[in-house]
């Protein structure tokens, strides 16, 4: 039997393995999704319950706390008055106020104890509902690959040479499937999930802050709560959109980036955006419309998390050959002669204009602001 034949026997049975263990690991994934929705069901029931439970018992407290008052103002009166009434009656007064004192003790311990433990469930039903959501994400990746697998990659395999390009390209496939997944894990951990800890750690702040130091300060405190929903509901969107904006594939890249330009400038209060469009609005292969948008996308990104800037233009124009951008800020700039650590964003450009055989310029000084310069060309 020849080498050539060896070789394809090998790489069937590797692509066979793969196909085993990808099927093994969605089955696995699915039913970790379908275990974790059971539970959310029942932590959601129990979360409802404790949350009528502190309602009741806080009803409870505020009766009993006015029952003391008023059996402190009753012993205060038989002590002011005690030759009136008799030993048993003054005995009395006092072990009933005693008794209520007790009672009322023991109920806002048990507030305080289903305060707890409605939060704690509150916590759980969050991270359950992180795990059906990545749960469900990974699951459609790994449709994708295992497609990929009995279709696509069989056809690949006859054309190439040997088995080490063959087990190349397809390490290559996961682990960019594996860097997807944990750039969004990262981006959720460490900015919607913290964000919404955050703002139920706040709102529980408004109820004390209402309590102890009035409506006014109350007021201050939802006002930032609300501030953190809407940073919240920003990253949210913004990590949809870095996954793939809906807009792009119905309405074209120009509305779509009016829209994505206009959310941005919504949720950050002091950035204006101004975007300007030339030439026709047609629209693009696909290929030029994914493209050019996460180009516009990044760069708008760098002049607001890292220039901090106040003003963005976004200048987009479609000629009959090209496609030309111009990003401009009034940033804080940066030293371009000086290279930086991680900075994958511009590199990411610079790889997706070559990509499209276009070309990239980028100047700026520090605290003179940043102009990025893209030209693709349009190729028939």
């Amino acid at each position: 039997m020849s080498e050539n034949k060896i070789g394809e026997k090998a790489l069937d049975s590797i692509i066979g393995e793969m196909i085993d263990t990808v099927t093994n690991s969605k089955d696995e994934i699915f039913e970790i999704g379908e275990q974790s929705r059971t539970e959310f069901e029942q932590l959601n029931t129990e979360l409802k319950e404790t949350k009528t439970q502190v309602v009741e018992i806080i009803d409870e407290g505020d009766k009993l706390e006015r029952q003391v008052r008023f059996s402190r103002m009753r012993l205060s009166e038989v002590s002011k008055h005690f030759d009136k009434y008799s030993e048993g009656q003054i005995r009395e007064v006092y072990e009933q106020t005693h008794q209520l004192q007790m009672q009322l003790s023991v109920k806002r311990e048990q507030e305080k104890q289903l305060r707890e433990k409605r939060d704690e469930l509150e916590q759980r039903l969050r991270r359950l509902e992180e795990t059906v959501e990545r749960a469900d994400a990974l699951g459609g990746k790994i449709s994708v690959v295992l497609n990929y697998l009995n279709k696509d990659f069989r056809q690949v395999s006859e054309t190439l040479e040997d088995a080490r390009e063959k087990q190349a390209f397809g390490l290559q496939i996961i682990e960019a499937q594996e860097e997807e997944r944990r750039r969004l894990s990262r981006e959720i951990h460490d900015g919607p999930a913290q964000m919404l800890a955050n703002v139920m750690l706040r709102s529980e702040l408004v109820d004390r802050t209402f309590r102890e130091r009035g409506v006014d300060e109350a007021i201050k405190e939802i006002k930032d709560v609300r501030k953190m929903v809407r940073s919240a509901l920003y990253e949210v969107r913004r990590i949809i959109y870095d996954l793939r904006p809906m807009a792009l594939d119905d309405l074209g890249l120009v509305p779509t980036l009016k829209k994505y330009l206009a959310t941005i400038e919504e949720y950050n209060t002091d950035l204006e955006i101004q975007f300007t469009s030339h030439g026709e609005e047609k629209r693009l292969d696909s290929k030029y419309e994914v493209a050019l948008f996460r180009l516009v996308q990044e760069a708008t990104q760098n002049a607001v998390k890292h220039a901090e800037a106040k003003l963005i233009h976004v200048s987009f124009e479609l000629t009959r050959n090209t496609v030309n951008i111009v990003v401009k800020d009034n940033g804080k700039g940066f030293d371009t002669g000086q290279k930086k650590e991680k900075s994958f964003g511009l590199v990411g450009m610079k790889e997706r204009v070559e990509m499209l055989e276009g070309e990239l310029s980028i100047d700026s000084e520090i605290g003179q602001g940043t102009v990025i310069m893209i030209q693709v060309p349009l190729n028939k």
